[in-house]
Parts: C-alpha cells; sequence; structure tokens
C-alpha cells in the first residue's frame, strides 16, 4: 500500500475543495487497485460530485436547510452554529473509495472528488490519500 498525507486550504469560509489535482499528483501511470480518500478530522466530509456548474453552490446550500448554523446544537463550542458542523459527517462522511485501472479513477464524465467543508474555524484540513492494489 501506498499513502500519502495533503493539506488542502478552506480558509475561513465553507468551502467544497475539488482533490483531483491532489489525487492525480498522487497516482502513478499503471497504478491499479482501491483508492481511500478519508479526511481525518470531526467536521467535514468527502463526496463525488460534478464541481464548476453550481453544484458546489447546491451542495453547501442544501447542507444549510438539512443542518442549520443557528444555536439548536448541543455542541456549542467555536463560531455560532459549529455543532452542525460535527453532524456533518454522519450525511456526508469522512471516507470515500474509487477504484482506479490504468493510473486513473474510475468516475464517470462529471465526476469529481471533494472536501466539503463547513468549518469556517479550522482554515486547512488534511487529507490522507491510500491506494491498495
Amino acid at each position: 500500500m501506498r499513502s500519502v498525507e495533503v493539506e488542502v486550504v478552506t480558509g475561513s469560509a465553507r468551502r467544497v475543495v475539488d482533490l483531483g489535482a491532489e489525487i492525480a499528483r498522487f497516482l502513478a501511470p499503471g497504478d491499479e487497485g482501491l483508492l481511500s480518500v478519508f479526511a481525518p478530522h470531526a467536521t467535514c466530509g468527502v463526496a463525488i460530485i460534478e464541481v464548476g456548474a453550481g453544484s458546489d453552490d447546491d451542495l453547501l446550500a442544501a447542507v444549510d436547510e438539512l443542518l442549520p448554523a443557528d444555536d439548536r446544537w448541543r455542541h456549542a463550542h467555536g463560531s455560532p452554529g459549529h455543532g452542525r458542523d460535527h453532524v456533518l459527517p454522519a450525511w456526508i462522511p469522512p471516507t470515500l473509495t474509487i477504484p482506479v485501472i490504468g493510473g486513473r479513477m474510475t468516475l464517470g464524465t462529471w465526476q469529481s472528488v471533494v472536501l466539503v467543508d463547513t468549518n469556517v474555524d479550522n482554515p486547512r484540513r488534511t487529507v490522507r490519500l491510500s491506494l491498495a492494489g
């Protein structure tokens, strides 16, 4: 197994960050196996979605509807509504697995792997990429 940890700067705003470039740098021509993408944090997740056509903003809007950033949460430290950030990984999990063939992820035409981070208190994240095969 080969593994690397990459740093992702999310800044101080809710963000959907495309991880495609980091994953492409990690994979080598001829790689075969299963790629694990894991965010070792309690307040963000990883997903496969279309990016750049409004889906990023639609996803964040859906999260805001499902998990409002208000004072309803018992987990109450950090910025207002931070408790929802701790619930987010139940809907957008911190890990996913993608088959790799010929050094490329076997994603559909419009699919991208993204980090979804609604926690504005942590501007830097790490993502572990591991290839087993």
